[in-house]
């Protein structure tokens, strides 16, 4: 894959593939030749093969190992590669050892392991970026030195051969490596029970060759030494009473957990529980109390009310229960870095590929993509081992261009990112802060440097700015490219699949001549007639092109408004993805949402804290959290549809004190009964013989819709049926059905660019999903517009878990809709999705059940589809004030004193929830009011429409829409939250408002009236009505708008104060004439 390959462009089905190269480009480079070869072991030199090229001990990463060090691990040590990790593989001429694979034929090392000279390239490009220090020679300015002696460390016999000093007075170094497994220190834990294999340590050589005698050597020691007494001391104290020492090698500090799970302190959470077991008693005895007691004269407002409060109870059942087991979780970066990120040595920290997906460039600024992308390209994580990738779904030559630019552009923005460890890493906000940017700087060059970043950033700005004003007027013949090519996609809805490789691993360095991160332009192929699901299906897009080109074992997906705010984002979800016990149940984790540019009030939730800080803390200790949509790090595997890893369960323990008669007659019986239902080794194996897999790549889970291989000659008749069940799943493109059966990820060696190029047009043609199970159970899931929900529960009904994670500095930050139109339109489209996930196939009240789905996670997506149809109850709660004021009637009769205790009992209870879910979840109260407020704006306007959208779309298949004209705004800060826009959504809260105005004042009228006797009862009428106004007052606010500043709360009341005079006004009547005259009575009697 290279950067200057120019854009790519074809359809598979038409067989059309053209490449446009833009102006000016050279051709691709040529790979960097290695300077030579040193062991990374020892610090000799490799040496050569017997065929006279350079020795090569692993061939799968070709880490340089010589041949002595080579043949020792085998015979000696763990017989695994060191940096990889792959088992060494037996070579040509050397002794064979326990473990080897089985040859057939001649022992031919080319034939057997097909390495040829590309191959061999690529090894010694890998070469160059294995250094590895194991007491050798250090790296200076990325130049490796050659091994000096240390004149401060005596050598043995003064660095002269002693030919008769016998073996058993050589130097010895222990090798074990504690039951074969991965060397993380050079000098690990140690059994004394365990036999020490010696080696013979070369007099000629320094001690420091191999690791000893050097300060670091000392120091190490004494580290090593202290945790063996800690350890010793745990295990005096009680921690090793069960007599497992297998677990004490967990105390190295490279050995640890990456996480840990925080439970919350029992004196939060046992008050919390404690106050929700009560509420449920007190709603018990309310509820009991309600229906036992009608209104005779209101009955049917009675009977609403009733119904109503039921469906609250039932919403708020759904909604508390998955918040039982909240947790917190820590990461510790520095256990990652020391496990697979040592410094000076290769990262083995895994790859992983960024998906930025975009639509239209006019709705969707290229700015704010751009900042988007420089974000990915300068976060803090191994270049070689991060791709992004950004999805054009509208096929526009603003975002090709713009992204062009980008990539210029990041050549410098990623070394001046990365030297000065500035955050974020994303331009536009970077420069943005109000803060002393000169904290913890040191450097001379930082302000001059900054400074002249900052002007080469507003250049990029206006060449930005000028693409998007060029953009705003179509030529008539379309778009055209640099060399006069038209641009392939004119045509929105029928053009061919686009890729363009702008940053690649054989070009794009930076201004230093450092290798920067892949960037890929990719606009899938679309034409009428096909079904290109929007959203979800470019994401499956981008999931079938990138296993094609780099096939990184685990993805992230951000939104094009959605930056990288903290540069080791990546770092602390490889703490869980990463972690050898928690990790291979791990599907997805997922970060909080937070916002740039919303107001300081926060009128309508946008940052949506409850649903982040408590609800998803809540999930976090059952199953995990739901996937949102952005901010997610995913296991590709997961997304293939691939049931999660069961746990072992240890083996039964048996007592050998019983004779052996015994044993074998009580287990005789099931002896026999095993025996008729085994089957031979041969046909257990699972078998793919249309591809080969190394050793370390092998299928994460077996698939079962695999047959079972057959030996002998069905074997070939077995892998073809293998193939094409495979094809039938994935797709019809060999290269990516090998690819999804890799666990650690990794594409073919052997497969040229233009090849997998012309694979990836084929993947994002518009009919490769067709009799496939993309969209049902394979990648991201179709059927709703929220597409999120129903791909992590899928995930989840597998058996996975996912991880909430929440860095102390936010991981990533998006925009958000500040005006009120534009927010209720978004959640108009989140509570859309709901509906149409509660009407499909996929809906959690019934599909699901007998898989790995847990019963409280079940609860909390019951909830995420039922809530819209919270919006019938709610209207019709928040108008039986209005109708309660207007007839003088009420929805419960007069109250004893048991039902008033009750209602205060329950009315308590509500508050203690709220309160004691803020304490622990520290968010505070103004979040939690705001929440609640736009929970009744929402649910009366939103909601509603969602309801009666979805009924139109499913039973009438009537799709309607809801269109937004704005009406005016300015240019200060914040000037959108003040900007009006009328929308039908907006009719539903004004008339609940309106009503309720109305009905303040007659019932105030009403008891004006009717005398002292009358304000009793209407006490509660007017809470109620009050509780209403209260609930919708920010809709009020960003109804009415700034009308000059003047404050909301002064004209609301100024309408209700005039309305309450004016009545009163005329009950007075001051301008009618008074009769001076005797006072005239009715007697009684009729006088006629």
């Amino acid at each position: 894959m290279e950067a200057s390959a120019g854009l790519v462009a074809g359809s598979h089905n038409r067989n059309e593939l053209v490449v446009i190269r833009r102006d000016g480009d050279p051709g691709p480079k040529p790979l960097r030749q290695p300077n030579g070869q040193v062991c990374q072991i020892c610090g000799d030199d490799v040496g050569l093969a017997p065929g006279g090229e350079h020795f090569v001990a692993c061939n799968e990463c070709a880490f340089p190992v010589c041949r002595d060090c080579y043949e020792y691990e085998r015979r000696e040590g763990t017989q695994n590669c060191p940096q990889c990790k792959t088992r060494y593989k037996r070579l040509k001429g050397c002794p064979r050892v326990p473990g080897d694979e089985e040859e057939e034929g001649v022992d031919d090392l080319e034939n057997e392991f097909n390495w040829d000279g590309n191959e061999s390239q690529y090894g010694a490009e890998s070469t160059l970026h294995g250094h590895m220090t194991y007491g050798r020679g250090v790296d200076i300015n990325g130049v490796q030195q050659p091994f000096q002696l240390n004149p401060n460390v005596p050598l043995l016999t003064n660095g002269q051969m002693v030919e008769d000093i016998p073996p058993e007075q050589h130097a010895l170094v222990p090798s074990f490596m504690g039951g074969g497994g991965k060397r993380i220190h050079p000098l690990p834990y140690a059994d004394p029970s365990l036999p020490v294999q010696p080696r013979s340590m070369d007099p000629s050589k320094d001690l420091a060759a191999y690791g000893y005698g050097s300060v670091a050597w000392k120091e190490r020691m004494e580290s090593w030494k202290q945790k063996q007494e800690r350890m010793h001391q745990m295990r005096n104290d009680g921690g090793g009473d069960d007599g497992d020492d297998g677990d004490l090698p967990l105390m190295d500090e490279a050995r640890q957990p990456l996480s840990r799970k925080i439970p919350l302190p029992s004196s939060q959470i046992n008050p919390y529980r404690m106050i929700i077991i009560i509420r449920l008693v007190v709603l018990g005895f309310f509820f009991h109390y309600r229906v036992m007691h009608p209104v005779n004269d209101a009955f049917a407002l009675w009977l609403i009310s009733v119904i109503c409060e039921i469906w609250f109870a039932m919403s708020w059942i759904l909604d508390q229960f998955p918040k039982w087991f909240p947790i917190e979780r820590e990461t510790y970066l520095d256990r990652l870095s020391l496990r697979f990120d040592k410094e000076g040595q290769p990262s083995q920290l895994a790859p992983i590929d960024f998906f930025v997906s975009t639509v239209d460039p006019l709705k969707e600024p290229p700015l704010v993509t751009a900042n988007t992308v420089l974000s990915i390209l300068a976060v803090d994580y191994p270049v070689d081992k991060v791709s992004c990738y950004v999805s054009d779904d509208g096929a526009a030559m603003l975002t090709f261009e713009a992204l062009s630019e980008t990539s210029e552009f990041a050549k410098k923005w990623v070394p001046f990112a990365k030297r000065y460890s500035i955050e974020p890493r994303a331009p536009e906000w970077y420069f943005q802060q109000k803060i002393d940017y000169l904290k913890d700087k040191v450097a001379a060059s930082f302000v001059r440097e900054r400074r002249a970043m900052k002007r080469e950033y507003e250049e990029f700005k206006v060449r930005i700015n000028a693409l998007v004003f060029k953009a705003q007027k179509v030529p008539e013949e379309g778009w055209t490219m640099q060399d006069g090519t038209p641009w392939p996609g004119n045509n929105v809805r029928d053009h061919p699949g686009m890729i363009q490789v702008f940053l690649g691993q054989s070009g794009g360095l930076d201004c230093e001549g450092n290798e920067l991160p892949r960037l890929v332009y990719v606009s899938r192929e679309k034409r009428p007639g096909y079904n290109h699901h929007k959203k979800a299906g470019a994401m499956n897009a981008l999931v079938r092109v990138s296993a094609v080109l780099t096939n990184a074992p685990y993805l992230l997906n951000l939104d094009c408004d959605h930056y990288i705010n903290n540069s080791k984002a990546i770092k602390e979800a490889m703490c869980f993805m990463m972690d050898p016990l928690l990790g291979k149940k791990v599907c997805y984790v997922q970060f909080p949402q937070r916002f740039d540019g919303i107001d300081r009030h926060d009128r309508y939730a946008n940052r949506n804290v409850v649903f982040f800080d408590i609800n998803m803390k809540g999930l976090d200790g059952i199953q995990g959290p739901i996937y949102v949509g952005t901010g997610c790090v995913f296991r590709r595997q997961a997304l293939y549809g691939y049931d999660a890893p069961k746990s072992k369960k240890p083996p039964s323990r048996t007592c050998n004190c019983w004779p052996k008669w015994c044993f074998c007659c009580c287990c005789s019986g099931n002896r026999k009964h095993k025996k008729k239902t085994t089957k031979p080794k041969t046909e257990k194996k699972k078998r793919l013989l249309f591809f080969k897999k190394e050793e370390n790549q092998s299928p994460a889970y077996a698939l079962g819709e695999i047959d079972e291989g057959a030996p002998g000659a069905e074997n070939e008749k077995a892998g073809i049926v293998n193939q094409q069940k495979l094809e039938k799943k994935f797709g019809q493109s060999s290269v990516f059905v090998t690819s999804t059966l890799l666990e650690n990820g990794g594409t073919l060696k052997s497969a040229s660019p233009a090849s997998l190029l012309k694979e990836a047009i084929h993947v994002i043609s518009c009919g490769y999903e067709d009799k496939t199970d993309w969209g049902k159970e394979i990648g991201w899931i179709y059927g709703s517009v929220t597409e999120d929900i129903l791909t992590g529960f899928k995930m989840h009904c597998h058996g996975w878990r996912s991880i909430y994670c929440i860095p102390k500095r936010p991981a990533f930050k998006g925009s958000a809709p500040l005006n009120l139109s534009d927010r209720l339109h978004q959640v108009l489209r989140w509570a859309l999705g709901s509906i149409e996930i509660f009407f499909s196939n996929h809906c959690p009240l019934w599909y699901g059940y007998g898989g790995g789905l847990k019963f409280l996670e079940r609860f909390s997506y019951i909830n995420s589809i039922v809530y819209p149809w919270t919006s019938i109850p709610l209207l019709a709660y928040c108008t039986l004030p209005a109708i309660c004021l207007l007839t003088g009637k009420f929805i419960t009769p007069e109250l004893s004193n048991v039902a008033s205790l009750w209602f205060m009992s329950l009315f308590i209870c509500i508050f203690a929830t709220s309160i004691l879910e803020m304490r622990w979840s520290g968010v505070g109260v103004d979040d939690w009011w705001r929440n609640e407020q736009f929970w009744v704006i929402g649910g009366v306007s939103s909601h509603l429409f969602a309801v009666f959208q979805g009924l139109l779309k499913v039973i009438a298949g009537v799709d309607t829409s809801f269109t937004v004209t704005s009406k005016g705004g300015d240019d200060e800060e914040f000037s959108e939250l003040y900007t009006f826009k009328w929308t039908t959504l907006l009719i539903p809260p004004t008339t609940l408002l309106l009503l309720n105005f109305i009905g303040v004042v007659a019932g105030v009228s009403n008891a004006i009236n009717n005398g002292y006797e009358s304000w009793g009862p209407l006490f509660g009428k007017l809470f109620f009505a009050f509780w209403v106004i209260v609930h919708l007052y920010p809709f009020l606010k960003g109804l009415v708008g700034r009308q000059n500043r003047t404050p909301t709360i002064v004209i609301v009341w100024s309408i209700l104060l005039a309305s309450i005079f004016s009545l009163l006004w005329v009950r007075i009547d001051p301008f009618l004439a008074k009769n001076d005259g005797p006072l005239l009575e009715e007697c009684g009697l009729d006088c006629n």
